[in-house]
């Protein structure tokens, strides 16, 4: 396995079998392309190659529209890697190489610096300057090139019935279930462990506050959800709650609090991944901090019926 970011100091790769994608989120429709891919290298003993982009693609074309990540960078590439595929290379997505039309985009970013045997590409895959390449040009310019292309069936990657765009939507909803079945794994947020004002411990349930270590991954919907948190290796079940704290301040900003079951470390500075794994409820205000105790206590037997 090999990463590369800078693209001007590839090697030269044998029989290179690839793809091309953002691939953010790496979810089933992602795996059935990288999985073709693996299943084209193996028939010709080759070298498998994912290329993606930093920053996200629509970042730069659509800066108005701003766009929040499944999965940070180095979460993807290691979601990539775990796939079977050889090398990953994390092309820069800049003004200058979104200028580049289809046909410069295959012979100067393509063939010159990866000499493809194979090109393993989805049906709806497009490419250059106002996305006017597709796989029907890939197949024009393929006897030019000497590459073979082959094609994901629409059949296989709309079984899988899923999108970046759709994942992104159930988790603004807190759709968290449909999250995770879309992507193959429960979905996960790491951040820091912070200073909170300690209300927890009071009433018996202490919570971890945490500093969400990447702004740009999108977080679930305000509310309570049964969840893992993994400190140094191992995982423990808990409660999660992100939104505004109502009960207890006006403060409106988002707020990530876990209270973590049978765990009294001391654990400020450290990471934190949570691994989300059922949406309980909405965040309420209650009437009195008994009344929000009361409500906890419910959440934790529901927590622990539902985390395996």
């Amino acid at each position: 396995m090999a990463l590369y970011f800078d693209i001007d100091s590839l090697p030269r790769f044998e029989h290179a079998v690839l793809t091309i994608g953002t691939f953010d989120g790496v979810h089933l429709g992602h795996r059935t392309i990288l999985d073709e891919v693996v299943r084209h290298t193996k028939s010709v003993k080759g070298e498998s190659i994912v290329i993606t982009f930093e920053p996200h693609p629509r970042k730069l074309l659509f800066p108005g529209q701003p766009i929040k990540l499944i999965t940070p960078l180095q979460q993807k590439l290691d979601l990539i890697v775990k796939a079977g595929i050889h090398h990953v290379v994390v092309a820069p997505f800049t003004r200058e190489f979104s200028q580049l039309s289809a046909t410069e985009y295959i012979r100067d970013f393509l063939v010159k610096k990866f000499q493809p045997h194979s090109i393993v590409i989805g049906y709806d895959h497009h490419f250059g300057h106002d996305r006017k390449g597709d796989i029907n040009l890939l197949k024009e310019q393929s006897a030019e090139y000497g590459y073979k292309v082959f094609e994901i069936p629409a059949q296989l990657i709309d079984e899988a019935a899923v999108s970046s765009t759709k994942i992104r939507k159930a988790l603004a909803e807190g759709r968290i279930s449909d999250a995770g079945h879309m992507l193959g794994r429960n979905y996960t947020i790491s951040g820091t462990v912070i200073e909170g004002n300690k209300l927890g411990r009071t009433i018996g349930y202490p919570t971890a506050n945490i500093r969400h270590s990447e702004p740009e991954q999108i977080l679930p919907a305000i509310g309570i959800y049964a969840v893992y948190a993994r400190w140094q290796g191992t995982s423990f079940k808990g409660m999660l709650s992100i939104g505004h704290n109502p009960t207890v301040t006006d403060d409106k900003s988002i707020k990530i609090e876990v209270n973590i079951f049978n765990f009294d470390k001391e654990i400020y500075g450290d990471m934190l991944e949570i691994e989300f794994v059922a949406r309980l409820r909405d965040e309420e205000k209650f009437d009195s901090l008994e009344a929000l105790k009361d409500q906890l206590h419910r959440d934790k037997e529901y927590s622990i019926s539902v985390l395996k």
